[in-house]
């Protein structure tokens, strides 16, 4: 019988991705897939590395399944991904039970160091990062009707908090016309909804071509009969052109949502940052983008707490969500990162600081959303299905404005036909809970 291999893939969309061809791989090499990394041989960790809570989380996951180990219920663990990638010689170092540490460069070879671990070996692999691919096959882990669609690897930005380009390496593209083979197969094996992310989407082709050619792949993928929705995240402001708001703007494949991650709306805490802009430039985008595309969601995260931000800054931060009134928000205290020009700066702020400008941007952030929602109250709206909660007795699902896993649901009583997951219903809006949607289907 095949070796059970079992795995938990911590942290972003992107990381997903890796982990899903990983999965394919050992898939291919002929071993079990598990659901549950409680029941397996070998489980293997995909982890994160981006901030101090997902660097825990990927610890306290480590030790969970190191204990598992002990009772002899798991022969082997593996540790992949971003906290591995980072800290190369301290997760063997300080966490024993750990059987294998390997960067990011290494999934290609997860089907060999799984035997070598089954062996009873110790294996530590860095090789080069590049040596990630962005192309093959995935076992998808998404439910069958959305599926991520990673068009790049790796930042070229240097923001002075992030790390990932230590971790990550220089950024680089995927081919399109391999995007556009993965695009239609997917789509053509009932994936609805095409979620494209990279960690700044708006440079994708900039090293292929030159220039940035995000707004010529997105017609390109909007010619493929069988595709439904696209959705683009992780946009960075300043390369957000005319010929890509004309593209979303027009294309009704193209959901009206973007994903534009804007940190902060001072002059002086972006510059800092290594990012560009102010508020007034800032807003000038908000009102442009707007204006130009008709029924437009806009997702943004801001930062709180940043070295030397004062109590001005941070108003100043606060009037800007005021004003702005973002359909869809996220807020970080900022978090020092190791060997980040930003964790070297004097002033850092304390903790305690951080955390009470973060909650009172998500309250703030709350009270916009819930006015948010109380405007579609009486309007029908178009709702992916994606289950039925069965405490509520109704059936629950995401409307075009809600990516999945970060944003709202809608929740509705099926008067009709009851709908099946995965399907696209018309849903008339009754009522709000919370930031959250309720009404019917007919």
């Amino acid at each position: 019988m095949a070796e059970r291999i079992g795995m938990v893939s911590l942290g972003c969309a992107k990381n997903r991705v890796d982990a899903e061809m990983m999965l394919y791989t050992l898939k291919e090499a002929g071993y079990q897939i598990v659901s549950d990394p409680a029941l397996s041989d070998v489980a293997i960790i995909n982890t994160c590395g981006f901030i101090e809570d997902a660097k825990q989380e990927s610890i306290d996951e480590i030790l969970e399944l190191a204990s598992l180990k002990k009772e002899g219920k798991i022969k082997a663990i593996i540790v992949t991904g971003c906290l591995s990638e980072r800290y190369q010689k301290e997760v063997m170092k300080e966490l024993y039970e750990v059987d294998a540490v390997v960067g990011i460069g290494a999934n290609g070879r997860i089907a060999e160091i799984v035997k070598e671990t089954l062996e009873g070996k110790k294996v530590q692999e860095f090789p080069d990062k590049e040596n990630l691919t962005l192309c093959g096959g995935r076992v998808r882990s998404t439910p069958f009707y959305y599926a991520y669609l990673k068009i790049a690897e790796g930042c070229d930005n240097h923001c002075t908090y992030c790390a990932i380009p230590m971790i990550r390496g220089r950024f680089r593209s995927r081919p399109m016309e391999d995007i556009l083979r993965e695009a239609k197969e997917l789509s053509e094996k009932g994936v609805k909804e095409l979620i494209l992310i990279a960690q700044d989407t708006t440079r994708y082709g900039e090293d292929l071509e030159g220039k940035p050619q995000l707004a010529k792949l997105l017609t390109e993928l909007c010619r493929l009969e069988s595709v439904q929705y696209l959705r683009v995240l992780y946009c960075y402001p300043e390369r957000i052109t005319d010929e890509l708001i004309d593209v979303v703007a027009r294309e009704d494949k193209i959901l009206k949502y973007l994903d534009i991650p804007l940190q902060h709306c001072n002059g002086r805490i972006l510059k800092l940052m290594n990012r560009h802009g102010d508020r007034a430039s800032l807003s000038e985008l908000v009102i442009r983008l707007r204006s130009r595309i008709r029924g437009l969601t806009l997702r943004t995260t801001v930062m709180t707490g940043f070295p030397t931000e004062t109590q001005e800054e941070f108003d100043e931060l606060s009037s800007f969500v005021e004003e702005m009134k973002f359909e869809r928000l996220g807020c970080f205290a900022y978090s020092a990162e190791e060997d980040t020009a930003a964790a070297r700066m004097e002033g850092q702020l304390d903790d305690s600081i951080k955390k009470h400008r973060q909650e009172l941007i998500m309250e703030q952030q709350q009270r916009i959303m819930a006015a948010h929602a109380r405007h579609r109250i009486g309007k029908t709206i178009p709702v992916l299905c994606e289950g039925y909660d069965r405490f509520a007795e109704c059936f629950f699902g995401r409307s075009k404005a809600d990516a999945p896993e970060v944003d709202g649901k809608v929740f509705f009583v099926a008067q009709g036909k009851k709908p099946s997951i995965g399907d696209i219903i018309p849903v008339e809006i009754t009522d709000t809970l919370d930031c959250d949607l309720m009404g019917f289907s007919h």
